[in-house]
C-alpha cells in the first residue's frame, strides 16, 4: 500500500471537526491521539445594519464552512476519502429562517449579540401576562413541588433568547409569515442551517444542547415548549427535529467534497467545550475565557433550577444518558482587554501580565467590567462599566492590573453562585479560551477560588469536543476513559493560600470587597434619569 507525501497511509483515517464562532469558523483535522494534523481558519463577517442589529449574511457563512473543511484536509496532505467523520460546533441561539422548498434565506442570520428584540424583552417581563405566568406556575410548584414549575415561575425573557428574536422577526418581515401560513417555513440554528446545506435540503434537525440554548426548549421534558411556543405565538411546525448529540445526522452529499462523509456530532460550542476537557462527572467544571466567560458545571442527569440567574442546559445526550450543565457567564472578558488595548494602555496583549506584576497592587483602583450589563448573580443590564478609585498616583500599570483582577473576582463570584446554589462538590476545575494565556489571571483566580486549576496544552476545545463526540459515534475512540488519557495538560495552577487561608484574611478579600462595592455603584446606571 502506498504512502501520501506526508508518510501517512492511506487506510489511516482521521476525524474531522469545524466550530462556527462568534469572529471565525476553524477546522482541524484529527489523529487517533487526538492530535492536529491539519488546520484551516476563516473569519466570520459581522453585519451591522442598524444600531444594536448584528447579522451573519448566510451565503458568507455557507462559502467559510466550505473552505476551512478543504483547507484543513490540504493543510493536512490528506484525502476527503480518509476523513471517517465529521463533528460540528456553533455559537449558539444564533438563527435564521428559510424557504424548507428552496432554501432561500428570508433575513441573515440573528445572532446571540443582536439586541433588537431588547424593547420586546423588557415589555413581556413587564406585561400583566408574565405576572400572571409567574404567579401560576409558583403555586404549581408550591402544590406538587416540581423543580420545572419553579424555572417556569422564574423565567425572564432577555434580548440574547432566540425566542423574541425570532417572535420579532415573526412580526416584522413579511414573507416569512406568508411562509408559516403555507408551512413552507424552517427555522434553524447555525448547526440547523448546515445540516441542510450539507445534506442538499434531506436534513432539518439540531441537537439537544443546541435546543436547550434557544429559551423555546423544555430541558425537564427534553422538547420543544409547548408552553413558551403557545404563550409567545411561535408555530411548533418550524422548529427542528431534535436529536441525540452523537447522532449520524446525515452524510455530506458527494457533489461538496467529493466523497460522502457522515456527520456524527452536532454540539453548541460551550458545551462542546466541556466535552473536548473531559468534564465528564458531576462537579467537573469548565472554565471558558474568550470575548465572555463561560463557567460550566456538571451537574449530572438532573437540570439545576437557579434563582440566581444560572442557566440550565444539557450538555449532551449519548444514548440514553443525558448530561445536564448549570451555566453562568460574565459578558466582559477578552472585550474588556481589547477595548484598554484600542485606548493604548498597552500594545500586545501578552504584555498584560508582566505590566500587573510589576504594581503590588492596583493602588486601590477598581474596574467594573460590564460593557454589556452585568450577569449572574446580579443580572443587572442596566449596569455601567467603570473605574473607581482614581486618584493622582495611578498610573497605566493600575488600570491594567485593575481589569485582569475584575475577570478574576468576576470567577469567583460565578463560582460562590454555584457552590452555594447547586451543593455538588467540585471535582476538577479546566480553563481555556484565548485569555486563559494570560497566568496572572490564572493564578489569582486558583488563589481566589482555592483550587487547583488546569490549563490544556491547546485551547480550541469546542473543535475538540464535537470531534470527541464523532469519533465515539464510529468507534474511531471506545469510550470516555480513553478520551481522558488523550487529554493533555499545559499547566497546573495551585492556590497560593488554602481556602482556609483565604476565609482567615488572604490579602485580596479586602479587595475583592471594594470591588463589589464598586459594582454596586456601577449598577442600574442606565436608568437614572
Amino acid at each position: 500500500m502506498g504512502t501520501q507525501r506526508n508518510g501517512f497511509s492511506k487506510r489511516e483515517t482521521f476525524i474531522l471537526s469545524v466550530d462556527v464562532g462568534t469572529t471565525s469558523i476553524r477546522c482541524h483535522v484529527y489523529d487517533k491521539s487526538a492530535g492536529i494534523r491539519g488546520s484551516c481558519s476563516a473569519k466570520v463577517s459581522l453585519l451591522y445594519p442598524q444600531p444594536g442589529w448584528v447579522e451573519i449574511e448566510p451565503e458568507d457563512l455557507w462559502k467559510g464552512f466550505l473552505t476551512v473543511v478543504k483547507g484543513a484536509v490540504q493543510d493536512a496532505g490528506l484525502q476527503m476519502c480518509q476523513m471517517e467523520s465529521l463533528g460540528i460546533s456553533t455559537q449558539r441561539a444564533t438563527f435564521m429562517t428559510w424557504d424548507r422548498n428552496t432554501g432561500k434565506p428570508f433575513h441573515n442570520f440573528i445572532t446571540w449579540q443582536d439586541l433588537r428584540a431588547a424593547e420586546l424583552a423588557r415589555s413581556w417581563n413587564e406585561s400583566c401576562t408574565m405576572k400572571t405566568v409567574h404567579g401560576v406556575m409558583k403555586t404549581l410548584h408550591f402544590l406538587t413541588r416540581q423543580k420545572r414549575f419553579l424555572a417556569a415561575s422564574l423565567v425572564v425573557f432577555t434580548a440574547q433568547h432566540a425566542s423574541l428574536r425570532l417572535v420579532w422577526a415573526l412580526k416584522n418581515i413579511p414573507q416569512l409569515r406568508q411562509a408559516v401560513e403555507d408551512g413552507s417555513c424552517y427555522f434553524g440554528t447555525i448547526d440547523t442551517w448546515l445540516l441542510y446545506k450539507l445534506t442538499k435540503g434531506l436534513v432539518h434537525a439540531t441537537d439537544y444542547s443546541n435546543a436547550s440554548a434557544t429559551a423555546i426548549f423544555d430541558s425537564y421534558q427534553m422538547c420543544w415548549s409547548g408552553f413558551i411556543c403557545s404563550l409567545l405565538s411561535i408555530p411548533l411546525s418550524i422548529l427542528p427535529r431534535v436529536q441525540n448529540t452523537s447522532h449520524k445526522f446525515g452524510t455530506c452529499d458527494p457533489s461538496i467534497f467529493g466523497v460522502p462523509i457522515p456527520i456524527m456530532s452536532v454540539m453548541a460550542d460551550q458545551q462542546a467545550a466541556m466535552f473536548g476537557e473531559c468534564c465528564f462527572d458531576i462537579g467537573d467544571v469548565k472554565i471558558t475565557m474568550g470575548t465572555g466567560t463561560f463557567m460550566d458545571l456538571n451537574t449530572g442527569n438532573k437540570p439545576h433550577t437557579s434563582v440566581a440567574g444560572l442557566y440550565p442546559l444539557v450538555g449532551w445526550k449519548i444514548g440514553a444518558d443525558v448530561v445536564y450543565l448549570a451555566e453562568g457567564n460574565a459578558a466582559g472578558t477578552g472585550s474588556a482587554i481589547k477595548w484598554a488595548q484600542d485606548l493604548e494602555l498597552f500594545s500586545d496583549v501578552r504584555e498584560t501580565e508582566a505590566i500587573a506584576s510589576s504594581v503590588e497592587d492596583s493602588d486601590g483602583v477598581y474596574f467594573v467590567p460590564s460593557f454589556s450589563g452585568l450577569q449572574a448573580p446580579l443580572n443587572d443590564p442596566k449596569a455601567c462599566a467603570s473605574f473607581m478609585g482614581l486618584k493622582p498616583s495611578t498610573t497605566k500599570r493600575h488600570l491594567v492590573r485593575a481589569i485582569l483582577e475584575s475577570i478574576a473576582f468576576r470567577n469567583k463570584q460565578l463560582f460562590e453562585v454555584m457552590l452555594r446554589e447547586t451543593r455538588i462538590p467540585i471535582t476538577k476545575i479546566r480553563a481555556d479560551g484565548g485569555v486563559c494565556t494570560n497566568n496572572f489571571i490564572m493564578q489569582l483566580t486558583a488563589d481566589l477560588l482555592g483550587r487547583k486549576i488546569e490549563r490544556p496544552s491547546h485551547f480550541d476545545m469546542s473543535c475538540l469536543g464535537a470531534a470527541f463526540v464523532a469519533g465515539l459515534g464510529t468507534g474511531y475512540w471506545r469510550n470516555q476513559e480513553e478520551l481522558k488519557k488523550l487529554l493533555s495538560t499545559d499547566q497546573h495552577f495551585l492556590p497560593r493560600r488554602s481556602k482556609a487561608g483565604w476565609d482567615k484574611g488572604c490579602p485580596y478579600r479586602g479587595v475583592l470587597q471594594s470591588w463589589e462595592r464598586a459594582l454596586q455603584r456601577s449598577m442600574h446606571w442606565y436608568s437614572q434619569p
